[in-house]
């Protein structure tokens, strides 16, 4: 998992613009190293794979060190059902529902949460990355799919657009957030 991880590092280094869209968990430069470490234990125990756990949580959260760095832009939207999944233990999922609202008022990051109340004009997907309009990068369950052909870069960008039309920021993000926090007490 340390090598993925790694590589993810690279394209997040070169990319200029990075606009997110995730339906199950924060994107990997917003997860705290509690969460990270749930989440890559319960994608190791599931997959079988050899236990790097701790190398990749270390390489996971080193691009967090890109919202702080100028140059690099993070757009990043999430399904309100992100922060309800108990995807960690309360303390770790408290501690990451904070993180959440303490990288909100960075220059570099625009964050929005999609409601459950929302009226979709755009159904839930699985979670991409669009890095500066020239690939796609799709989660699936057992492969990381990079798009490149323009129709279908158009097509998720596109479908961001829609997305983030759901979205609320600022304030009622923070609401959303909190409340999930409100629930974990």
């Amino acid at each position: 998992m340390r090598t993925v991880q790694e590589g993810w590092y690279a394209l997040h280094e070169q990319t200029r613009v990075c606009r997110v869209y995730v339906s199950n968990v924060p994107p990997g430069f917003f997860q705290t190293i509690g969460f990270a470490t749930a989440l890559m234990e319960q994608i190791t125990a599931f997959q079988g794979t050899p236990n790097d756990v701790a190398e990749a949580v270390v390489a996971r959260v080193a691009r967090s060190r890109l919202l702080y760095e100028g140059g690099h832009r993070y757009v990043v939207l999430m399904e309100e059902s992100v922060l309800r999944y108990r995807t960690a233990d309360p303390d770790a999922m408290r501690g990451q529902l904070r993180h959440l609202l303490a990288v909100m008022p960075l220059a570099s990051v625009s964050l929005g949460i999609i409601p459950f109340a929302a009226q979709r004009t755009v159904w839930p997907l699985e979670a991409f990355y669009l890095h500066d309009d020239t690939q796609v990068v799709v989660e699936t369950l057992t492969a990381e799919i990079k798009v490149k052909q323009p129709r279908e870069l158009a097509d998720y960008a596109k479908a961001f657009a829609g997305l983030a039309e759901m979205a609320v920021y600022g304030d009622a993000a923070r609401s959303l957030i909190q409340a999930a926090i409100d629930a974990l007490e």
